[in-house]
């Protein structure tokens, strides 16, 4: 019975679990999702194909913790041949004492449920499945891997709001998420790269939630997301980058509440706002709604501003890599943010970006642009395996 790292990243309205052998966490034994949770719900196996047995039909009001014992149960069923000997997490905000992987410890799940304000969307679902683990198998060690660590080798000035020092110092700064895609990434740099892994790179990981980061010699420098998952990129749902003064009408003039805002900001706008349509890339794309148009160039073109403005963090652009749900299908979406950085001698090669290659810019391009798909849970089961 080969001992095995379950690895547990849950989203939004999603929990993505996988398998790994501790002699090789890169390569998983077994990795399904279970998507579209509280909406319609459906539990898939992606490794293996096919699927070692059935999975379960779901209830249309499942929850997080719901799903997360329904993983469990049919793990203990279905997967008797493996022997899981540790489960990591990806737990998206670490505030400022977490800057790398950490045993869980019910002091551990204290401090990072006091951070939930900062990450309303995925910080209680992370921790979800955490103390349901630790309700059933209280002797099972868990680690908790944190999109903000690697964000942490960001410059000063990178990580600063023009506020009142005395508020820097509680602690209002920008953090930057996405970090175990970046670090996987930046994992792979030398074997794509060779003598420029450490060079100037840009990575765009759109997503549902997208986010763009700046890396010099393999590190963050820069990073759209700031003091919560709700800056920079327009997203799925969220606004991205919006005028505080936009926040300041809400409350004064339209009478909104905090939670009203927070719906509005979280859940309502992003494509989904800006189309009326849907939060979904591939929906958008497929619809001749003008409005669908719309949200595809907005983000398209926040997406290229953004690129521009981080430059100046790691002064000048080598590589630009795109990863993530969007990143690595939408061709479309590529050349939306590359045709408007023509500037920066980014020139795609339309038939390689439309067949998906790694590497899709055009031979004569002064900046190298490639899709690399980004692996999270390979990263949460390397440091699971050190940790424990």
């Amino acid at each position: 019975m080969p001992d095995v790292i379950l690895t547990i990243n849950a989203g939004s309205s999603s929990l993505k679990f996988a398998l790994h052998p501790v002699a090789a966490p890169l390569t998983p034994v077994l990795r399904g999702k279970i998507t579209g949770l509280k909406r319609a719900p459906e539990f898939s196996i992606s490794v293996p194909k096919p699927a070692p047995a059935p999975v379960p039909v779901l209830d249309p009001r499942c929850t997080h913790e719901d799903a997360a014992r329904i993983l469990l149960d049919w793990l203990a069923e279905h997967a008797r041949h493996h022997k899981v000997v540790a489960v990591g997490h990806r737990v998206v905000h670490g505030g400022r004492d977490f800057t790398g992987p950490a045993k869980i410890t019910p002091d551990v799940v204290a401090q990072l449920a006091a951070l939930t304000p900062l990450a309303p969307l995925h910080q209680p679902h992370n921790l979800a499945s955490v103390r349901l683990i630790a309700n059933q198998f209280p002797n099972l060690p868990q680690v908790a891997c944190f999109d903000t660590s690697f964000h942490t080798t960001q410059t000063p000035l990178a990580k600063l709001f023009a506020i009142p020092q005395e508020l820097t110092e509680t602690g209002l700064v920008r953090y930057g998420f996405h970090g175990l895609s970046y670090e996987f990434i930046a994992s792979t740099l030398p074997e794509h790269l060779g003598d420029k892994a450490n060079g100037r790179v840009i990575v765009a990981h759109l997503g549902n939630g997208a986010s763009l980061c700046a890396m010099e010699n393999g590190e963050s420098r820069a990073t759209t997301m700031g003091f919560t998952a709700l800056d920079g990129l327009v997203m799925g749902r969220r606004s991205g980058s919006i005028d505080p003064g936009v926040i300041l009408h809400l409350v004064q003039q339209r009478g909104m509440s905090v939670p009203e805002i927070e719906k509005l900001l979280y859940q309502q706008s992003g494509l989904l706002g800006v189309s009326g349509i849907s939060n979904a890339m591939q929906d958008l794309q497929a619809s001749d709604d003008p409005r669908a148009k719309l949200a595809m160039d907005l983000f398209c073109y926040r997406a290229a501003a953004e690129i521009a403005a981080l430059i100046p963090a790691i002064g000048g652009l080598d590589v630009l890599i795109f990863t993530a749900g969007i990143g690595e299908n939408s061709a479309q979406t590529r050349a939306g943010i590359c045709d408007r950085l023509g500037w920066l001698g980014i020139t795609l090669d339309a038939s390689r970006n439309g067949a998906g290659d790694t590497r899709i810019n055009a031979d004569d391009a002064r900046c190298d642009v490639l899709v690399i798909p980004t692996n999270e849970d390979a990263v949460i089961a390397q440091h699971t395996v050190a940790l424990t």
